[in-house]
């Protein structure tokens, strides 16, 4: 996992202008302004003309982007790949799926579920790859996800939320009250709370939802909930991800531990998590793109593919802990990761 976490950082610091940019001056699949990557020795000579939309930048998608690149390099094929960014921006993404759709890209990468919804919306007929989805059918991206049905497929971000409820247990055995942290303009964030809840009634541990529809309303409502909780959970949900720091700035002071999705969330200050691997899944999204450039592969014939739990990673904070006053030794005989700075 250790080159994860390098590669994910030169990737964010890298392309940290491009996604600056946001829905300005989007210069659509072609022309001088993408951010132009072309691997080597294309056979059929062609430049496939890619367009990435990702919903917002925070260290899990990022990696699924860098892992996608990667993907198209180890390829061969030659291609331009114009990088936006909405800005965890509905409007935005809106705007970037229509042009995109209106350049003829060959193939668009939307990441994040509420980008995956706008491309759908702007085409039904350029293939689109999908990733950092929590669940495709249940988002309404596909007619199944062993048969998508449609122009989009792509690569699940399903949550081990079972072995993540574990941990909790683990590191906050004396847990009697737990503050389910989500966006509720994600679906896929209220399948993972659902699935979490489950696994909670059956520890017979209690649980409460603390929702926010924007990022200007997560102070207000983590201050209100430390006072409550003994430990918060928080998965893979874009905003609270992007604002993760503030999340824990807050919960860390007031002596509650956060349980986390994803492992950028640990990085910016949650506890631990047992965490998909978002570089893999981006690469696999990928190789999925390659499949359907270079050997028509049709999307509506090829199912989701979900990244096992023996693909995930336990990874943790010391700093955090520390903070916290919670002894981690049990993790980390385990083989935890220590991602703290």
């Amino acid at each position: 996992m250790g080159h994860m976490n390098i590669s994910r950082r030169n990737f964010a610091a890298g392309l940290a202008g491009t996604f600056a940019l946001g829905a300005l001056g989007i210069a659509g699949c072609s022309g001088e302004d993408n951010a132009d990557a072309s691997g080597s020795g294309a056979a059929s000579g062609t430049t496939y003309k890619i367009g990435v939309l990702q919903l917002t930048q925070h260290a899990a998608l990022d990696a699924a982007n860098e892992g996608f690149i990667a993907a198209l390099d180890d390829s061969g094929i030659s291609y331009d790949a114009d990088q936006q960014n909405a800005s965890n921006d509905q409007n935005a993404c809106q705007t970037i799926a229509q042009t995109f759709a209106n350049d003829g890209c060959d193939l668009i990468l939307a990441i994040g579920t509420p980008a995956a919804q706008a491309v759908l919306g702007a085409t039904t007929d350029i293939p689109v790859i999908g990733t950092a989805i929590t669940d495709f059918a249940a988002s309404g991206l596909v007619d199944s996800n062993d048969a998508p049905g449609g122009n989009l497929t792509g690569t699940s971000d399903m949550n081990p939320v079972a072995d993540q409820m574990k941990l909790l247990e683990e590191l906050v055995p004396d847990a009697k009250h737990v503050g389910l942290l989500f966006c509720t303009s994600e679906s896929n964030s209220e399948i993972q709370v659902s699935m979490a809840e489950e696994e909670l009634d059956a520890a017979g541990i209690g649980h409460e939802r603390y929702t926010v529809s924007s990022s200007n309303e997560i102070q207000s409502v983590v201050e209100a909930m430390v006072g409550q909780v003994d430990a918060i959970y928080a998965p893979t949900d874009n905003t609270i991800s992007a604002a993760m720091a503030q999340v824990a700035s807050i919960a860390n002071a007031a002596g509650v531990p956060t349980i986390c999705g994803e492992v950028g969330e640990v990085e910016a200050g949650g506890l631990a998590s047992v965490s998909i691997n978002y570089y893999e899944l981006g690469y696999s999204a990928g190789e999925m793109a390659v499949q359907i450039l270079t050997e028509d592969a049709d999307p509506a014939e090829m199912p989701i593919v979900t990244m096992s739990a023996d693909e995930c990673d336990l990874v943790y904070n010391q700093e955090t802990a520390d903070e916290l006053g919670i002894d981690v030794s049990a993790i980390v005989e385990q083989g935890a990761e220590d991602v703290s700075a």
